[in-house]
Order: C-alpha cells, then sequence, then structure tokens
C-alpha cells in the first residue's frame, strides 16, 4: 500500500470523527437534563434592599483591620453637623461679637488697658503676664545687655623653625602626583604628620582648622 493511500485513509477518519463529535455534542446538549427553575417572587422583584438607614445597601468585602484579622470594619460614629438656623438678632447680640464689632477710642482702649495693678500700661504691652516679680514700671529705662567678650584669637605659630613647614609643602607636592583616589588620604597623612606635633591646625596656611 503507497504512502499516498495511507494518508488519504487517515484524513478521511480525521474528518469522519470531527463530524461525528459535533453530531454527539449537539445530541448531548439537546437531551440533556434541565435544571430546574428557581421559584420567583414578583412582589419583591422591584424592592431594593435597604440599610438601617433606609439607603440602598451594599455589600462591603472583608479587609485587613486594625487588630490584624480579616472583616468587616464596623460603621464611624455619624456626626451632626446640621448648623441651628440662627437669626440675625441672636448673632448680634452675642457678647463677644458685639465685643469684637465695637469701635472705641484710643483713649478708651488705653484705660481698659490700664485696670488694676497688674493691668497694661499701654497697648499691646505684656510686661505683666509672668506676675508682679517681673512687672516693669511703665517709664523704666532700657537696661543694657552684657555681652560676653570673645575669645582672644590663638597665639602665632613662632617663625624660627620653618623645617618642618618646608617638609610639608614637599610630602604635599608629592600628593598631588598621585591619582585622583589616593589623593585626599596622602595629603590628611602629611598634614597630620606634621601639623598635630606643631598644634598648627587653622594658625598655618597648609594646616586647615579641624572641623571635628
Amino acid at each position: 500500500m503507497s504512502w499516498r493511500l495511507i494518508f488519504a485513509v487517515l484524513l478521511i477518519g480525521l474528518g469522519a470523527s470531527a463530524w461525528g463529535g459535533l453530531q454527539l455534542g449537539e445530541w448531548l446538549v439537546a437531551h440533556g437534563p434541565v435544571a430546574p427553575t428557581p421559584p420567583s417572587h414578583p412582589e419583591l422583584a422591584e424592592t431594593p434592599l435597604l440599610d438601617a438607614n433606609g439607603l440602598p445597601y451594599t455589600a462591603r468585602p472583608p479587609q485587613p483591620l486594625v487588630n490584624g484579622q480579616l472583616g468587616v470594619p464596623s460603621e464611624p460614629t455619624q456626626v451632626a453637623w446640621h448648623i441651628p438656623d440662627l437669626t440675625e438678632d441672636e448673632i448680634i447680640s452675642n457678647p463677644s461679637i458685639h465685643l469684637a464689632t465695637t469701635t472705641i477710642s484710643m483713649d478708651e482702649a488705653e484705660a481698659l488697658a490700664g485696670q488694676g495693678e497688674l493691668g497694661l500700661r499701654g497697648i499691646g504691652d505684656a510686661g505683666g503676664l509672668m506676675g508682679a516679680a517681673t512687672t516693669v514700671p511703665p517709664n523704666a529705662p532700657l537696661q543694657p545687655v552684657e555681652m560676653a567678650p570673645p575669645p582672644p584669637p590663638p597665639p602665632p605659630v613662632a617663625t624660627n623653625n620653618q623645617a618642618w613647614q618646608a617638609s610639608l609643602r614637599q610630602d604635599l607636592q608629592a600628593c598631588s602626583a598621585k591619582g585622583f583616589f589616593d589623593r585626599p588620604s596622602c595629603a590628611w597623612a602629611a598634614r597630620k604628620k606634621y601639623c598635630e606635633p606643631n598644634n598648627a591646625w587653622g594658625r598655618v596656611a597648609d594646616c586647615p582648622a579641624k572641623s571635628f
């Protein structure tokens, strides 16, 4: 038997099996069991589900709570944000509003400010806020504030011994020939070698002041 005939038989068999499978599936669908129809309640068909406040109820999915459990968080406490209706006469009759909106002269303000033993002696005078011990007379002269004298400048380095400064400059010049990453550590080692024993930090140009 040639291979062409074998391929032809296989193709015919595949086609017949595909057609037979389609027919069997349609027969099973047509003759399968029918699902029972759920009972209908026409009286509840158009009635929405409402919550305690009379609003449409929406189910909330569970979510992580503060205590680490999974559940539906409780509703926050409702705050009554309603502002009571007040008439204009009731608002104006408030003593605080009346005091804030009343215009007085400067003499009246100074008279009100100077009432009592520890009262103010002028507008904006806060001298008696700390009690009688810190009360300043109204016409007391200003007391000068004594400032501490600045510290004396550091004594200059003796100039009779300049050999170590020349050696420091030579070492710094040698460090400038090194690589970019080795240059800072080389310069620091040279300065520590000469500036530390001579106490020259911040006193010589080649020994800058340390910030630590």
